[in-house]
């Protein structure tokens, strides 16, 4: 997850997140259109590290059990999973072309799309001018000097990196 380091980083990215996820699934889509390789979206759950096998059963199962659970036992079970860590959705595609198969993780893509030097293990902008960062950095060329996205540019950050992890794909 990117690190935010103020409430005016958080609100650009805010801005950019929806359209660059739109740009990035239409340029997806149309190189799926044209190439070898099949693709299909899937939700996933994403833990925080170092949460446990065993607390992620626990959580999974609670989560069953809530769907099928009596109007007595609801409480009681919302109660135990609020002691619990949540997994966030996460979004991914998987990719397969004969017996391969590489998921890529959707929401990554759009960090990379959003921000400047994205990081993925971090959750930081990398610069090499400043190897300790603290958090991202939009990357406002993608609005243009009203402030408004500029879709255009949006648009073109997306496609070169769907392109490119198409080219990465192995052939």
């Amino acid at each position: 997850m990117p690190k935010f380091q103020n409430m005016v980083v958080w609100q650009q990215a805010e801005a950019l997140m929806q359209p660059a996820f739109i740009r990035l699934i239409a340029n997806i889509d149309k190189q799926l259109n044209t190439s070898d390789w099949k693709g299909q979206y899937q939700d996933v759950q994403i833990w925080a590290e170092g949460i446990s096998e065993a607390t992620k059963a626990t959580v999974m199962q609670l989560r069953s059990q809530l769907e099928t659970a009596s109007i007595e036992h609801v409480d009681e079970i919302e109660d135990a999973l609020a002691q619990l860590p949540t997994p966030y959705p996460g979004y991914q595609l998987c990719l397969t072309q004969g017996d391969r198969q590489i998921c890529v993780d959707l929401w990554d893509l759009c960090y990379q799309t959003c921000f400047q030097n994205y990081d993925s293990a971090s959750g930081t902008s990398h610069r090499h001018d400043q190897p300790d960062s603290q958090g991202v950095e939009v990357d406002t060329s993608l609005f243009d000097e009203t402030g408004e996205v500029d879709w255009n540019r949006l648009d073109r950050k997306a496609r070169q990196l769907v392109e490119q992890l198409f080219a990465d794909l192995p052939g």
